[in-house]
């Protein structure tokens, strides 16, 4: 018989990432995005990965900047925070940083970061699903579709 109780484990607790494991996710997503924006684009390899090798920083300033500035803000607010500053006309070297970065298609780096936040499910919403029964599917299916048909009005409308 074992001597670990299993109503000791909390089930929501999702465990942190420090950040040599945010810098080593952050380059398999410039990878994949690097393939990504190489064949969906016609900028080159080495061109991309100049663009991305900049985001990979600024993402990481970021992350440093959350861990130890004292106030607590969202990772990507410090990380926007970092790549505005850096890209403001009368900061230095900002022409050169967003040059390099115009060669990032920003919705082939998007599709990468969207196909995880899709598949990422967090063992806390497992139980909250596996306890709503079917009325969370009907709620899923009503937003979906109202979000659809918002959007449409909004298209037909404007555009």
């Amino acid at each position: 018989m074992s001597d670990i109780r299993t109503d000791d484990i909390d089930l929501t607790e999702e465990p942190k990432l420090g950040l040599g494991a945010h810098a080593a996710a952050l380059a398999v997503v410039c990878v994949i995005a690097l393939v990504g924006n190489t064949v969906a684009t016609e900028n080159t390899v080495p061109q991309g990965l100049v663009g991305l090798i900049i985001l990979w920083v600024m993402c990481m300033i970021g992350m440093v900047l959350t861990k130890f500035v004292p106030f607590k803000l969202p990772s990507v607010a410090w990380i926007s925070a970092v790549g505005i500053l850096a890209t403001m006309p009368w900061t230095p070297g900002s022409a050169w940083i967003l040059d390099k970065v115009s060669h990032v298609n920003f919705l082939t780096l998007a599709t990468p970061c969207l196909a995880y936040a899709g598949i990422a499910i967090a063992k806390r919403e497992i139980e909250i699903a596996k306890t709503s029964g079917w009325k969370i599917a009907v709620v899923a299916v009503l937003v979906m579709t109202g979000t659809y048909v918002g959007s449409a009005i909004v298209a037909q409308a404007f555009l």
